[in-house]
């Protein structure tokens, strides 16, 4: 049994003993099958969503609506992920599921159903929900996966977020991304005189909440890949300064103020140094910083503009981008500094690459005759695919797994701003991400747990 956690309380209990084992399978549910008939290869191109039914959970002495709700998020993680195709409730001809009874196989066979999820969510005597569900292959008639879990009741909908989790990694082999949060920039106020403020929001654009008050100028927010913390720019009368930001504790601690203007910075793969471009008269140069001694690292020095670096999931190689060439391109070079050599040859301006945390792909800006694109290539260079175009598409940043894609597309206009959009690898399932107001520089965290 797993007991869920809240944001507020996640990492002091990562502490504890009972928190290294959060995820355990209730014995009470069966052992899923060895091999199940049905999954989903992730590595193809378009990929045909598998219908999947997901009744409403049952409410055993619980609030339907809570019950109906969760059944709702999970429903919608799977379907915004582009791998599944949630079936209408109207169709199905088997009505009240039981979660503890063996379903009707050939019911759900008949509305084309491939995998079936039931539910239960239970209020307990301490106040406490226990939910539970099942995953079932309805062609083999056999239970893939069961689990159950424990929670305040104000904390179910990161619990719906868990169970797709466990749903997505069941029938893909891939690691989910749904318990996770994207930090942004949201912006409100005229187009020419925008307060902009640190925010932070699940996945799918729920629970927003605010961690800085707009006083500053804040720009290019980014996750730590090992913790939940943020480093970002913000500047007001002084020069820019570099924070880090504990997104549980609200505790910010400057990493340094630098002459000049500073750019992008961004944690390396432990979590243990950061790297930033800074301006030294009309160039700018990459370094990192030890964020324990707070040493400094030179990593270029060209009579360039070199910024955006990115380090590679091993740690050994950074990619940035340099006009060192004539026009912005992306090169990639040791961690060191040494060996840069470009990468990028199509036509266009290539800007703001980040390395996939599965170490495969490099996701980049690209500007060409007027049209802002993400794309895709190998670390080599090669393979570049574009995912997404549009008037003014900037800033992708990778989920968790390294499949799915967030970036910001400005729109024209007078009333026009950034709206947070994702695609996935794909290029065929790109979803607006809805925020308050405007939003910019969205950054997505790794998995909560």
């Amino acid at each position: 049994m797993r007991d869920v956690p809240s944001y507020a309380r996640f990492l002091s209990r990562l502490k504890t003993a009972a928190a290294a084992c959060l995820l355990t399978v209730a014995a009470a549910l069966p052992a899923a099958p060895a091999l199940a008939l049905i999954e989903i290869d992730v590595t193809q191109g378009q990929i045909e969503p598998m219908p999947v039914a997901l009744p409403s959970f049952g409410a055993e002495g619980g609030d339907p609506k809570l019950s109906q709700d969760m059944a709702a998020v999970i429903a919608a993680d799977l379907k915004r992920s582009g791998l599944f195709n949630p079936l209408d409730p109207a169709s199905f001809i088997q009505k009240n599921m039981n979660v503890n009874t063996t379903p009707r196989f050939g019911d759900w066979r008949t509305i084309g159903a491939q995998a079936l999820v039931s539910g239960s969510v239970t209020k307990q005597a301490d106040g406490r929900l226990r939910a539970e569900f099942r995953l079932w292959d309805v062609f083999a008639s056999e239970q893939m996966l069961g689990q159950q879990f424990y929670t305040t009741p104000e904390n179910w909908r990161r619990l719906a977020h868990i169970i797709a989790d466990a749903i997505y990694e069941r029938l893909t082999g891939e690691k989910g991304y749904f318990d996770t949060r994207i930090v942004f920039v949201d912006e409100t106020g005229p187009k020419d005189k925008r307060v902009k403020k640190l925010a932070i929001m699940d996945q799918d654009g729920a629970n927003v909440r605010y961690l800085t008050r707009g006083d500053d100028l804040v720009l290019t927010p980014r996750f730590s890949p090992t913790s939940q913390e943020i480093t970002y720019m913000s500047y007001g009368a002084a020069d820019p300064s570099v924070y880090l930001l504990n997104i549980e504790t609200g505790q910010r601690e400057i990493v340094g103020n630098f002459p000049g203007m500073t750019f992008a910075p961004r944690f390396s793969p432990n979590g243990q140094q950061v790297s930033m471009s800074l301006q030294q008269g009309a160039n700018a140069n990459i370094f990192t910083m030890d964020l324990r001694s707070r040493k400094t690292t030179r990593l270029t020095n060209s009579a360039a503009i070199d910024t955006s670096p990115s380090f590679s999931p091993d740690g050994k190689r950074v990619v940035f981008e340099s006009d060192r060439g004539g026009s912005q391109q992306l090169y990639v070079m040791n961690a060191n500094g040494g060996n840069a050599q470009r990468i990028s040859f199509g036509p266009g301006r290539y800007s703001t690459p980040v390395w996939s945390p599965r170490g495969d792909l490099i996701a980049f800006t690209k500007q060409h005759q007027g049209r802002f694109m993400i794309g895709v290539m190998k670390p080599d260079g090669k393979g570049e695919r574009i995912l997404t175009e549009g008037y003014h598409n900037e800033g992708p940043a990778w989920s968790p797994n390294g499949r799915v894609l967030v970036f910001f597309r400005d729109t024209p206009g007078a009333n026009g701003g950034p709206q947070v959009w994702t695609v996935d690898l794909t290029g065929y399932n790109e979803q607006r991400v809805a925020t308050p107001a405007f939003a910019s520089d969205p950054s997505w965290s790794p998995l909560i747990d």
